[in-house]
């Protein structure tokens, strides 16, 4: 469903994602761990096209999208949930999701998004900025699934949010990709949520992949000493 080869991304004169490459299959679900600083934010901008590449490729369900603008990339099959979630805070959660379904057949907001986040339909006519942290992430995420997208993003989608709500965010995803032909790929610092959702676990230090490995492995303490290093 993803598919990302030679990557690279730089700010000014200075190159700081090198070559970055990776795929992701249907149903599948990765996360790019690494320190503050290491890269996970820049990819994730660069994947969404918010910030423009110097070379490589981004392919989506096989389509090239590495020339295309953020809402064409949207368009073409790309979710995002975005570092700090960005909700609109003066519209309602109804009126936020409602905002990924500009260009869907109908406005209403489908139920199998309010059943994965029973919490959004209680506060389906509050305020997003009258929710707490975990529930404006729960909606950041219910946003971007509203476009029915074939990978979806989410950066640090743990940052700021108490540990049962961690568990929730854990247990909607692997729902998400349970039922939907969706590509997942997350990234993050809290390796006890890394496991939970993800298959493959990649770790990013200095702009490269220092280390991949299967949830399974085995190696997480290998994994811990990058992260504290």
């Amino acid at each position: 469903m993803l598919e990302v080869d030679d990557l690279v991304v730089s700010y000014g004169q200075s190159e700081v994602l090198h070559g970055i490459g990776f795929s992701v299959g249907k149903g599948e679900s990765v996360a790019v761990m690494g320190r503050n600083g290491m890269g996970k934010t820049t990819l994730f901008k660069a994947l969404i096209g918010m910030l423009p590449a110097n070379r490589g490729t981004v392919r989506v369900s096989g389509a090239d999208v590495s020339k295309d603008e953020s809402y064409r990339r949207v368009a073409k099959g790309i979710g995002y949930v975005p570092q700090g979630r960005q909700i609109f805070a003066s519209l309602t959660v109804e009126e936020n999701i409602r905002t990924g379904l500009e260009n869907a057949a109908s406005q209403q907001v489908p139920d199998d998004l309010y059943a994965l986040f029973p919490v959004l339909f209680d506060m389906r006519r509050r305020k997003g900025g009258n929710l707490s942290g975990g529930q404006q992430q729960q909606l950041a995420i219910a946003r971007a699934l509203a476009t029915d997208p074939k990978v979806l993003l989410l950066d640090e989608p743990t940052e700021g949010i108490q540990p049962s709500v961690i568990k929730d965010i854990a247990k909607a995803l692997n729902q998400i990709r349970a039922t939907r032909d969706i590509a997942i790929v997350v990234s993050e610092q809290v390796l006890s949520f890394a496991l939970d959702v993800a298959d493959r676990l990649f770790v990013i230090e200095g702009g490269r992949f220092v280390h991949q490995s299967t949830r399974d492995a085995g190696d997480t303490g290998r994994i811990r000493e990058y992260l504290s290093v």
